[in-house]
């Protein structure tokens, strides 16, 4: 397959060139009424959560977990690579009650999910982690464009022309949705505060009754390390022609602040402008 095409724009929003050649089914997509949605911008937390919902289901049987990789029980709705089942195949193919991926922006989210009313859970991240974890993915996800140099990427963060656009308008857009949906909307840093109060509001917002020992059970099942070490959740059997880890491992370190540890003083303050510019109109906030 050819490597590292540039982005291709989808209703104004870069996507991965070969997710576009699907994109008429994922327009087309028929959610369920059951459905579990799991949104993020990319790099804000999406494989934790859904390992944590697929754990719910399973009522904590980690046993249960082990049936498929990660990728295979929470399929990626917009996902396409050459010879590997579309996201929507998967999805297609599977009985009730379905977890589903997406890093969609609002408003290009198939239409069903809104008229089936479906639960969705939206994790949001602080941009400066998420700009050092996605740059660093861009290195190793060999489906994505060609990162550049670090400040290049920057740039294009800035200018929200990475693939799924702009972080702001993202986590914005899904943060005004909230009130009038079945939303339930968390931060990735409220997670490593306290994972198993966060535990419980998913629980509760899936309609689920766990004891205590069990939440216990799945907090130590989802921390960085468990989830780092466990192959079906680590990627390390996805193809090398899709993410190669000898680049990066797909789960780095899965902490607060690492963006101290990359960013200059120039980028810091850069980023900082570019916050408090964005988020001037919204009452959302984030924590670094």
């Amino acid at each position: 397959m050819a490597n590292r095409s540039p982005a291709i724009l989808v209703n104004g929003i870069p996507m991965i060139s070969v997710f576009v050649e699907n994109w008429e089914n994922v327009q087309r997509f028929q959610a369920r009424e059951d459905d579990l949605l799991i949104n993020t911008y990319p790099k804000s937390g999406t494989t934790w959560m859904s390992e944590i919902m697929d754990l719910i289901l399973c009522g904590g049987d980690t046993e249960k977990t082990k049936r498929a990789a990660i990728f295979e029980r929470v399929p990626f709705l917009e996902y396409a690579v050459p010879d590997m089942p579309t996201g929507t195949e998967i999805l297609n193919g599977l009985k009730s009650r379905r977890l589903i991926k997406s890093h969609l922006p609002v408003q290009l989210l198939p239409a069903s999910f809104w008229e089936k009313n479906c639960k969705m859970i939206y994790v949001a991240r602080n941009p400066k982690d998420v700009l050092v974890s996605y740059y660093h993915f861009h290195q190793m996800a060999i489906v994505h464009p060609d990162p550049g140099t670090f400040e290049e990427y920057l740039q294009e963060f800035i200018n929200g022309t990475v693939c799924i656009g702009s972080w702001s308008h993202h986590v914005k857009g899904w943060w005004k949705k909230r009130h009038q949906r079945n939303i339930l909307y968390l931060f990735y840093e409220d997670l490593l505060e306290d994972p198993k109060r966060e535990i419980r509001k998913v629980i509760k917002f899936m309609e689920k009754d766990l004891p205590e020992d069990v939440i216990e059970k799945i907090h130590q099942s989802t921390t960085f390390k468990a989830m780092k070490e466990n192959k079906m959740t680590n990627y390390s059997s996805i193809p090398t022609s899709v993410m190669d880890h000898t680049i990066s491992p797909f789960m780095r370190k899965g902490i607060c602040g690492d963006w101290k540890n990359q960013l200059t003083v120039a980028q810091n303050e850069l980023l900082d402008e570019y916050y408090k510019k964005e988020m001037s109109d919204t009452d959302l906030s984030f924590r670094f």
